[in-house]
């Protein structure tokens, strides 16, 4: 009977061993990507197996799944210890993502199939690579995506270009009820906080990345101050439908990123609205996009040649038209390709291109000027801070009830509990008065 007993288990564990290899093999054979909303060409992606078949002679399907914020994303990582094999996170949480050991660096060595992570800009690299932890090197780890701005989309029936090139046009009363806010308490702080000291700033004796990675408890409580003085203009907090609302005319003012701003100028133009964008003279946030490959990753090579697939000029400049954001791929192609001699106003793009790049005729809001970039920094992650700002955050956006009305509505609700209660004690003695009068018959 003991033999037989164990016969039994040493077969049940061959077969959970084969099992086992199974799933493995068949996930070897899975690519999960995590990604933002509507940040890829569906053909792009739908193309990718082909050309990893080409590449490898081995087959793969895509599982694809997206989310729309950061922490979220991060959370399933991990807590969950979800089995992505590739996402795409904000600068802010790759260098979280480093600092607590979430990430595999990324292969580089692809076999016959050329490195295209050396299309990559040098100019967004070295900006990624301020986010790098003690021997760990950024991008050894993440590969820039798409990067931009984060400006005012404007009305220019109702905003002349002077109001939107200072923040000041979001604490201007004129506008009340005409703005709408990213809902993004990363760039709301940082947009207060560089109003509030945009003296100093005038004076150059402060930068905007000091100010916008000034995570005290000053600097906090002075952007809270300024978010609740800019509360009664706001219209309403949107994380996408800001752009539509635009180009609607419902709104004058959206602070929002450059990327949503191009759809929304595009959009606007074809129903007869004019929109524009600017990054307010004060300065601003600019921010970086980046594919990592996280430690709980199963089908690490696969990740390895995703990424490298992205990184074509091609694949790049296709991603770019489907979503409206900028690649930061920077090769010749893509320069000769968004040039456009039609445009009256030149930029200097030599920091992303290259020197030969001092002087083109390209979009300033997808590919803003070299000035306009000096004056614009990367937040950085807050880390034990993130929590405060938070509870700001969560404060700002909080109802608009005063002190008065929120003290008379708990006192509204305590007279009906004690009326509640009365009721059920008055109810009870009529039901014991009963008793005694039946008992008594």
């Amino acid at each position: 009977m003991k033999r037989l007993t164990n016969l039994l288990i040493l077969l049940c564990c061959i077969g959970m061993l084969a099992s086992c290899r199974d799933s493995n093999k068949e996930r070897s054979h899975i690519l999960k990507i995590y990604n933002w909303a509507d940040y890829i060409d569906e053909e792009v992606l739908a193309e990718f197996p082909a050309w990893y078949k080409q590449q490898t002679g081995e087959e793969i399907r895509i599982i694809y799944q997206v989310f729309d914020i950061n922490e979220i994303m991060l959370t399933k990582i991990e807590r969950g210890h979800e089995d992505f094999d590739v996402v795409c996170p904000s600068e802010y949480i790759i260098e979280r993502m480093l600092k607590k050991n979430l990430l595999l660096p990324i292969d580089r060595h692809f076999g016959k199939t050329p490195n295209y992570l050396s299309n990559i800009s040098a100019y967004i690299q070295k900006e990624l690579n301020k986010t790098s932890q003690p021997e760990r090197t950024t991008t050894d780890y993440a590969v820039p995506y798409m990067w931009g701005t984060t400006g005012i989309l404007y009305n220019k029936n109702f905003i002349n270009d002077a109001e939107a090139s200072s923040w000041h046009c979001l604490w201007n009363t004129k506008n009340k009820g005409k703005i709408l806010m990213k809902d993004s308490y990363r760039d709301a702080y940082g947009t207060a906080i560089i109003y509030a000291h945009a003296q100093q700033l005038a004076q150059k004796t402060v930068t905007v990345e000091q100010l916008m990675n000034d995570n005290s408890s000053e600097a906090i409580a002075l952007a809270e101050q300024y978010l609740k003085a800019m509360k009664p203009n706001i219209s309403g907090w949107e994380a996408d439908f800001g752009k539509e609302m635009m180009t609607k005319n419902k709104t004058w003012l959206n602070l929002t990123w450059s990327g949503d701003a191009v759809w929304a100028i595009e959009e606007a133009a074809a129903v007869g609205v004019d929109l524009d964008y600017e990054v307010p003279q004060e300065g601003s946030n600019i921010w970086f996009d980046g594919w990592v490959i996280p430690k709980y990753a199963r089908n690490v090579k696969a990740a390895s040649y995703f990424i490298n697939y992205l990184c074509q000029s091609e694949i790049a400049m296709r991603n770019m038209d489907a979503i409206g954001y900028v690649s930061a791929v920077a090769t010749p192609e893509i320069l000769e390709s968004k040039t456009d001699t039609t445009l009256e106003r030149f930029s200097d793009l030599s920091y992303f291109f290259g020197p030969e790049a001092d002087s083109i005729q390209i979009d300033p809001v997808q590919y803003p000027d070299k000035k306009v970039v000096e004056r614009c920094a990367m937040i950085r992650d807050f880390g034990d801070r993130t929590e405060l700002v938070l509870e700001m955050w969560s404060r700002v956006k909080g109802d608009n009830l005063n002190t008065g009305i929120v003290l008379l509505i708990f006192a509204v609700f305590g007279l009906l509990f004690v009326w509640l209660v009365y009721g059920k004690i008055r109810k009870y003695q009529q039901t014991k008065r009963h008793r005694r009068r039946r008992r008594r018959k």
